[in-house]
């Protein structure tokens, strides 16, 4: 049994890590400001997970829980593309001073196995090269991006001049069950079945032939799993799929009709991540498809009850149109 610390473990790659080692009898502690996770997420392991609420980019008594841990696991963070471009300094408090004072607890840590850090595939901007490995060119294009960028770059500097030993996984796309629904610019694949399950059009960012690296929740937590058993630190690795799909692909496997609005600034035409480094010194490649992916997002009955919009018939006719689809493939 591990003590393993995880911030923004009440969020949506947060509490499917939690899942995941609940199952494993650690002992584990989430520290949350709830602004973007859910204790809904959390209410199956409550009773075997230690709470704290507090915002990390303010110092206080929670910084002290981070000295008597195996593992860490910072996830905490600030996600969406717009609001930072609109309003950037949540996001540097956030993303910036909250992974420093994260790290500045644990300069003095003996303890620690391995702290992993969850980075964006946003530090590339617009690549050159697809597939898109680690050494491409680092290029934020909107506050997001540059602010998880800057946080990954405290971590491993922290991690080297106080002998930490930080490990960075750089996602791509991650979507699954317990993403965000609601929002104007929330969770791609959580806005659409919110709106499929309304019978409401879905709505397009750009012309919809963009693609994106769909890489599903549970194969990133099996990484960052992986990642923090592994002999590797100060090491970054992609976590993708390794392929990319059109966002018209996403809609037309849903089946639903869409409304198209403006592209976003600073985003990318395509991502796809080169992730031969993660095969080859973390043994770790994804399993689950895109169709297997989505299906297992409309079956997801318990969570999509708790939905901005809830509907069983609803639910039922998503679901025979994915077995249709399955069927007619």
């Amino acid at each position: 049994m591990s003590n393993i610390l995880i911030t923004g473990g009440a969020g949506f790659i947060g509490s499917h890590l939690v899942e995941s080692l609940i199952s494993k009898k650690n002992s584990i502690t989430i520290i949350d400001n709830l602004s973007t996770g859910r204790l809904e997420n959390l209410k199956a392991f409550k009773q075997d997970i230690k709470f704290i609420k507090a915002d990390i980019s303010i110092k206080g008594e929670w910084q002290k829980k981070l000295n008597n841990q195996d593992y860490i696991f910072h996830l905490a963070a600030l996600a969406d593309i717009v609001p930072s471009i609109e309003k950037a300094r949540p996001y540097y408090n956030s993303n910036v001073t909250g992974t420093l004072n994260v790290m500045e607890a644990l300069k003095k840590s003996k303890k620690l196995k391995k702290f992993v850090y969850t980075a964006s595939s946003s530090c590339y901007g617009i690549p050159k090269n697809y597939p898109t490995n680690e050494k491409e060119l680092i290029d934020p294009k909107y506050p997001y991006a540059l602010t998880k960028f800057l946080g990954e770059e405290i971590v491993h500097h922290w991690g080297k001049l106080y002998k930490i030993p930080t490990i960075s996984l750089r996602l791509f796309n991650v979507y699954g069950t317990k993403s965000r629904t609601s929002g104007t610019y929330g969770a791609m694949f959580g806005v659409f079945l919110a709106q499929k399950l309304a019978n409401k059009p879905l709505t397009v960012v750009g012309s919809g032939n963009q693609t994106r690296d769909f890489t599903y929740v549970t194969d990133v937590v099996r990484a960052l799993n992986i990642a923090s058993k592994s002999k590797f630190i100060h090491e970054i690795f992609n976590i993708g799929t390794g392929k990319s799909r059109s966002i018209n692909e996403v809609v037309k496997i849903l089946n639903q009709k869409a409304i198209f609005v403006p592209k976003r600034p600073g985003e990318p035409d395509c991502t796809m991540a080169n992730i031969a480094k993660a095969k080859k010194l973390l043994n770790w490649k994804p399993q689950i498809s895109l169709k297997k992916g989505i299906g297992l997002l409309i079956d997801d009955i318990d969570y999509w009850s708790n939905a901005p919009v809830w509907d069983k018939k609803n639910i039922k006719i998503a679901t025979k149109l994915w077995f249709k689809y399955l069927n007619d493939k």
